[in-house]
């Protein structure tokens, strides 16, 4: 059996100081701080923490480019993925597949924190390129955003019916 090997120019220590993070914005407008970028890890993988509001979350959506995995480290959420759903307090780690759909939400009464992985490294972008877009963006500018990360939901399915 062949084993699997990720070729990447990753050479460097990615040091991320409190304070020093690049701040960014998820698509339902949660802070983040992103600590790592695939530009960064030679591809490898991305990382960041997400600030969630009580009863906050993204939208089902499918990611078809990487596998995402999240720490909890505050608050409790509750997990939707490929049909099941399961309630993750602090410590409990998640690791959703690519092609599969799946949603969060914080369902504790405190801000939420998670510390979210994704590898391959890229779907962080989306998030800075998110923020960049301004408070005046519309759900389907960040769609159009979304969708060049492939991410697929309602909103990107719509948009490529458009064009």
């Amino acid at each position: 059996m062949k084993e699997c090997q990720m070729v990447t120019n990753f050479t460097r220590a990615q040091v991320s100081i409190p304070g020093n993070e690049r701040v960014a914005m998820t698509p339902f407008g949660a802070r983040m701080f992103i600590h790592a970028l695939r530009t960064e890890t030679g591809g490898a993988f991305g990382i960041w923490d997400t600030f969630t509001a009580p009863g906050e979350g993204p939208a089902p959506h499918t990611h078809t480019r990487e596998t995402e995995m999240f720490r909890v480290v505050q608050s409790t959420y509750r997990f939707w993925c490929g049909g099941e759903e399961f309630d993750a307090p602090p410590g409990t780690i998640v690791v959703l597949p690519p092609h599969v759909e799946h949603a969060w939400r914080n369902i504790g009464s405190e801000l939420g924190q998670m510390l979210g992985i994704a590898t391959p490294g890229g779907c962080e972008g989306m998030f800075r390129d998110i923020a960049a877009l301004g408070l005046g963006a519309t759900s389907m500018d960040i769609a159009a955003v979304e969708a060049r990360y492939g991410i697929i939901n309602d909103e990107t399915k719509a948009l490529a019916i458009t064009y």
